[in-house]
């Protein structure tokens, strides 16, 4: 064990503590899968993320780093809160990418593009490996664990792009909000659900996301989900369902005011936000 540098990144979020907290380990290497694991359940965070230099594949596809990323009880191929806030971090540390116009990341998924938003990161969302219908036993069984009528469920999708996401539309933001699963009838489900504003909204957000899945320690609500929204956003925009520009918020119901930047670039869709360090230092590992 040795000190390696270590960044905790608040993501989605200019203000800290209003976001989705990362830890990022800036140097990964040599670290053991048990000791990466270990150590993402002890930050008690819903993800850690541990930079590394790129496979040989990767360097010669043109990715500036590697990154491998952990919750609570596995390895996930991708998510898009450590995927920011690690390029966040990474930048911060000095990182310099082989490209002026964006950064190349490494990771299970394959490699991810991200650049300059403004002043926000964003990440171009990869491609869904399941986008089709959910079956209608879920459908009903989702709708019994989240305390909704089936008929108040108007659409839903596979929204898989590294997480298993199932994406479900309610009838309204308000509706989202009022949310309360049942963990045990939800067990072993990765959730996320969306609905509209009244288009009243004075902040310019459209829609109101809340994301479920299963942890160590039973159901858990996420802050604010980048991979989630990437997924939402291939759906909704590719069905029609949302404009091809749009915000979203998540993290209301946990005092967080998560805001996800979603926009439609030709073929791609980038999902941005705002990143914030909250603590630097060294970590024992």
């Amino acid at each position: 064990m040795h000190p390696r540098p270590f960044r905790q990144v608040d993501v989605f979020t200019s203000v800290p503590y209003c976001g989705n907290p990362l830890a990022v380990v800036l140097d990964g290497t040599d670290l053991a899968t048990q000791a990466m694991q270990d150590f993402t359940h002890w930050t008690n965070l819903s993800e850690a993320a541990f930079v590394l230099p790129p496979t040989p594949q990767g360097r010669a596809a043109g990715a500036d780093y590697r990154l491998r990323i952990f919750c609570p009880g596995r390895e996930l191929p991708f998510a898009g809160h450590p995927t920011l806030g690690s390029c966040h971090a990474w930048l911060e540390a000095g990182g310099r990418p082989q490209r002026a116009d964006k950064v190349l990341q490494e990771c299970g998924v394959g490699l991810v593009a991200l650049r300059r938003d403004g002043e926000r990161l964003a990440f171009a969302a990869p491609a869904l490996i399941r986008s089709d219908p959910l079956d209608e036993a879920d459908v009903a069984r989702i709708a019994r664990g989240l305390g909704v009528e089936r008929s108040d469920i108007l659409h839903h999708a596979w929204c898989a792009n590294g997480p298993h996401w199932r994406g479900l539309m309610l009838r309204s933001a308000q509706q989202v909000l009022a949310l309360r699963p049942d963990s045990a009838l939800l067990a072993g489900l990765d959730l996320g659900v969306v609905g509209a504003m009244d288009g009243s909204d004075s902040r310019g957000i459209a829609f109101e996301v809340r994301a479920f899945f299963t942890g160590n320690n039973g159901l858990i609500e996420d802050p604010v989900t980048g991979s989630l929204n990437a997924a939402l956003a291939q759906w909704l925009i590719g069905a029609g369902l949302a404009p091809a520009q749009y915000v979203a918020s998540q993290g209301s119901c946990l005092g967080r005011a998560g805001r996800v930047h979603v926009r439609r670039d030709g073929a791609d869709i980038w999902v941005g936000g705002s990143t914030v360090t909250c603590v630097t230092g060294e970590v024992l590992l």
